[in-house]
């Protein structure tokens, strides 16, 4: 053990007043103290970006709109999230994540609850192009703010347990919104339901941004809830993870330098291919329940959850069976195998009710277990000086998937009545990104 991380009080290993046992307590208490609170942060972010394909079932009918409008108001959202999210990782590396985030959270979440006012395609396009500006430095961010207090070793069950925001997004947002385009379909207040889904999934972001600012430390220095020993060891244990991936990465310390690296342009690819994957579940998954016969709302958002069960529970399995392990590589190529099978079973089965069903349950599970386990490498290849810029652009090369797969399935189904040859083009996306992923190293991310 290093210096830094020598034990203040001493005890054998493991003993209540050990190094190891104190730097124990105190990852606990920061897994219970940050990831709940981020988590239900995180929910809301993902349920602002896709409640469209919610809203969608009415709002398309009642304004007049075309799959194809759909599709590219979905998509354009990830314009302003990719053109902003490597300044907006900046801003929040130059001012603290407490500042930055709360700016970010009201921003979007009045965006998101303005989308009740579209009433023409071009307003639907500007307020979703906003609303992913606003949105662009959270998710990066949050993971350059994960490397502020744990070490990679210990990253891959945070990463789990901090992206099972995105099943539950859709475990609780599915009946959540299938039941107020129910309740609301009479038009209360002179709004319709699609409206009123807007507003009451778009308000309580606005209040936990407000939340952000008074709960959030921007570091370990900062915790006033860690004792004086637990900061010393937490620090330490961070400064032995910033030598050991020094040591094995070819990233360089500058941005400029991680610019000219292949390695974080591949890690850029592979995350587009997840991303192609899971944002034709994330938009298109009511329409293609409702496309087998399916016409109630809450019937369809309670449909809708089933996968996004499935998915929250494998996530977290496979999250700590990384860390356990040590692996990277497999416990991410696995999940991205089943993703495309599983949009293949859809694909070929559509028929059929049950098979097509099963068919999103394995890809839902695939594609969104794929996201946390994508994340500790490139964590393994950038240096801390890099991270912040580095991170956010991997993060927004992976995010232009989200323009281009919901209009992509948006023209297809308008030009062949069908997802069907979407969905074959999408599989094959994601057989070339775990391709890719027996391209990284094992000795920079199995550790």
């Amino acid at each position: 053990m290093t210096q830094h991380a020598q034990a203040p009080r001493g005890g054998a290993a493991g003993a209540p007043g050990s190094a190891a046992a104190i730097l124990d307590r105190a990852y606990k208490k920061a897994t219970w103290k940050l990831i709940p609170f981020i988590f239900v942060c995180y929910l809301f972010n993902y349920l602002d970006r896709v409640n469209v394909g919610f809203a969608k079932l009415e709002m398309l009918d009642a304004l007049k709109l075309s799959d194809t409008v759909y599709g590219l108001g979905a998509g354009i959202f990830f314009i302003g999230y990719v053109l902003s999210g490597v300044p907006s990782n900046l801003m929040l590396h130059r001012i603290g994540a407490r500042r930055w985030i709360t700016t970010m959270m009201l921003a979007w979440g009045t965006l998101s609850a303005s989308l009740m006012f579209v009433t023409t395609p071009s307003a639907f396009y500007v307020l979703r192009f906003f609303t992913g500006v606003a949105e662009a430095g959270f998710f990066p961010g949050i993971v350059l703010y994960f490397t502020h207090w744990f070490p990679a070793e210990r990253r891959g069950k945070v990463m789990a347990l901090f992206m099972s925001a995105i099943p539950v997004s859709g475990l609780v947002g599915g009946p959540l919104s299938g039941w107020m385009l129910q309740h609301f379909a009479a038009g209360q207040g002179g709004l319709a339901g699609w409206q009123w889904l807007y507003l009451l999934q778009g308000l309580p972001t606005v209040a936990l941004g407000v939340m952000v600012y008074f709960y959030l430390n921007d570091s370990i220095a900062q915790a006033g809830w860690l004792t004086a020993d637990e900061k010393t060891l937490m620090q330490g244990a961070l400064a032995e993870d910033e030598k050991k991936r020094l040591a094995v990465s070819d990233s360089g310390q500058s941005f400029a330098s991680v610019l000219r690296n292949g390695s974080v342009w591949m890690l850029g690819t592979i995350y587009f291919c997840i991303q192609m994957g899971v944002y034709a579940i994330n938009f298109w998954l009511p329409s293609i329940i409702k496309s087998l016969g399916f016409r109630d709302p809450a019937t369809i958002g309670w449909l809708s959850a089933l996968p996004y069960l499935a998915a929250g529970v494998f996530m977290v399995w496979v999250g700590r069976s990384a860390d356990r392990r040590g692996e990277r590589r497999w416990h991410l190529c696995v999940p991205m195998l089943m993703g495309l099978c599983g949009l293949l079973l859809a694909a070929k089965f559509s028929s059929n009710p049950l098979v097509v069903m099963l068919g999103l349950t394995l890809a839902t599970m695939g594609a969104l277990t794929s996201l946390p386990m994508f994340w500790p490498l490139p964590s393994a290849f950038l240096g801390s000086a890099a991270a912040a810029a580095g991170l956010a652009l991997i993060n927004s090369l992976g995010q232009i998937a989200g323009f281009v797969s919901p209009f992509l399935v948006g023209w297809i189904k308008d030009a062949t009545g069908s997802t069907d040859l979407a969905l074959y083009i999408l599989s094959s996306v994601m057989l070339v990104g775990a391709v890719l992923v027996q391209r990284v190293p094992a000795k920079v991310v199995n550790r």
